[in-house]
């Protein structure tokens, strides 16, 4: 069988991705003490071009120290964490594979024991519920930002993203889902806020839209992606509160920012009960290319290309799992079953 999935598709400015299948982020943790790539991180990623995938979204990317919220990840904010990333960049461009690199502030979802003597922020002052399973303490209380403070956000995701340039990435995907920095300013369940950042649609969606904007105007719309992540599980269906509202209005003020690539999340969800779900609800607002998947399986995947709904494939667990992920699919050999003891290991 031939299967659309692997067939091109170019990208303005981009240039061809040689299949829709596409690795998706995923937190792993293995970076050195400078918050570095390290030679075990590059044959993680290479491994999996060098196997067919047509597009890597790196793992999450913290923009500046205040913004970590895990151990040992990696971040992209001086020569030396820039220089770690162009050797992957220059190793997954030997196979022609397309890589993107995912930034993101973790915001609430955080802990001082991560943040470098910084404060931790959020769009509010509430305390995220839960316990931090990155040190198994309850998450920091955070300092709502002020409304001056937000271009200094901005320029945190700015810097970053030129830095990416200099490594020689393909492009940004700003991570504005799973309930990090952006998505607490979207998500009318955290956002309290009663300035123009908080209350209405349009001010709740006005951090995400200036944040955009800048890097937009730093890097070009062709290499920005953004990922965001209105309907997932987080123990329960768990869906910004007017979600089919919000998207209306986000959608086009993303439109007008220029924004042409967008990526919608589940996290390890039910596709067809979560993004699947929003998908169908805004292909009709976004003609532009969009991508979404996570759970599916290739006939799935098949089906969600062929009927108009995405236009790149996301995996991960699966991509974890299997490196060969494609060359599995060329073959029609089975696909290995993730188990939670790869968590440990980068292979």
């Amino acid at each position: 069988m031939k299967y659309k999935l692997l067939s091109k598709l170019e990208v303005k400015k981009v240039g061809i991705i040689k299949n829709r299948v596409v690795m998706s982020a995923m937190t792993r943790g293995f970076a050195n003490n400078n918050h570095s790539c390290n030679s075990k991180i590059l044959k993680y990623y290479e491994n999996r071009a060098k196997n067919g995938v047509g597009l890597i979204i790196t793992e999450g990317i913290i923009v500046h120290p205040s913004g970590d919220g895990y151990n040992n990840v990696p971040h992209l904010f001086t020569k030396e964490q820039m220089m770690g990333w162009k050797k992957i960049v220059q190793s997954i461009h030997q196979y022609e594979t397309k890589i993107y690199a995912q930034l993101w502030h973790c915001g609430r979802i955080s802990h001082s024991d991560y943040t470098n003597g910084f404060d931790v922020v959020s769009s509010t002052n509430k305390q995220a519920s839960g316990t931090n399973r990155q040190n198994n303490k309850p998450y920091g209380i955070p300092r709502a930002l002020k409304s001056d403070e937000m271009n200094k956000i901005y320029k945190m995701f700015n810097h970053s993203a030129s830095l990416a340039m200099d490594a020689g990435f393909d492009g940004v995907e700003i991570h504005m889902g799973h309930g990090y920095l952006i998505d607490q300013f979207l998500d009318g369940n955290v956002n309290d806020r009663n300035d123009n950042y908080g209350g209405s649609i349009k001010n709740r969606i006005r951090f995400a839209v200036e944040l955009l904007d800048s890097v937009i105007k730093k890097i070009g719309y062709e290499r920005v992606m953004v990922r965001i992540s209105p309907s997932r599980v987080m123990g329960d269906l768990y869906e910004w509160p007017d979600t089919l509202d919000m998207l209306k209005e986000l959608l086009k003020e993303f439109n007008l920012s220029g924004l042409r690539q967008l990526d919608i999340s589940c996290a390890n969800s039910n596709y067809f009960e979560t993004s699947g779900k929003v998908i169908r609800q805004i292909r009709n607002l976004w003609p532009h290319l969009l991508v979404g998947g996570a759970s599916l399986t290739v006939e799935e995947a098949e089906n969600e290309i062929n009927s108009g709904y995405l236009d790149l494939v996301t995996w991960a667990r699966a991509i974890l799992a299997n490196p060969d992920f494609v060359k599995l699919i060329e073959n029609n050999l089975p696909i290995k079953p993730f188990n939670d003891k790869m968590r440990n290991t980068l292979i």
